[in-house]
C-alpha cells in the first residue's frame, strides 16, 4: 500500500542569469538625474549684468559666449583666456564659422572703453554679430 508516500521531484535550479531590470531602473534615474542638473551648471561666471527691459534670450542656435568680468578677465565659453590667446582663438572662429553669433556679457562695472575694445577684437576677428545680454529689471519696483 501506498499511503502518504509523496512523489520526489527534482530540487529547483539556481538561477544563472542576472536580473537586468533593477539596473536598468537605476541607469534610467541616473540619466533623468543629469539631464534635470547638466543645464543648471552652465554658467558659473557670476556677473551683475545691465538691466534692460528689452532683454530677451536670443533664438539663434549658433552662438558662442563671451564674458568680461569686474576684474577684465576674459572667458570664451567657460575658459578663461588671455587678451593674446583670445584674439587668435576669435579669428579662427571667424574663419571657420563667421556666421556664429556672439553673445557678450560684461558685467556693469567694466569701462565703456574696455566693452569698446572688446568688440573691436571680434569684429577684427571675423565675426560681426554681436549680441548684449542683459537682465530683465526685477518686478518688485515700487
Amino acid at each position: 500500500m501506498a499511503f502518504g508516500r509523496l512523489e520526489r521531484r527534482e530540487a529547483p535550479k539556481p538561477m544563472g542569469e542576472i536580473n537586468m531590470t533593477p539596473l536598468i531602473d537605476v541607469m534610467l534615474v541616473l540619466l533623468v538625474i543629469f539631464m534635470i542638473t547638466a543645464p543648471l551648471m552652465t554658467s558659473s561666471l557670476r556677473l551683475d549684468l545691465p538691466k534692460s527691459e528689452a532683454a530677451s534670450p536670443s533664438d539663434t542656435p549658433q552662438f558662442i559666449a563671451v564674458a568680461l568680468s569686474p576684474a577684465g578677465e576674459l572667458f570664451l565659453g567657460e575658459e578663461r583666456l588671455d587678451p593674446a590667446t583670445f584674439k587668435t582663438r576669435i579669428k579662427q572662429l571667424g574663419q571657420s564659422r563667421p556666421e556664429m553669433e556672439v553673445q557678450l556679457r560684461a558685467d556693469q562695472a567694466v569701462p565703456y572703453g574696455r566693452v569698446a575694445e572688446l568688440i573691436g577684437w571680434i569684429q577684427d576677428g571675423g565675426l560681426h554679430r554681436i549680441a548684449f545680454v542683459a537682465q530683465a529689471p526685477s518686478s518688485d519696483k515700487p
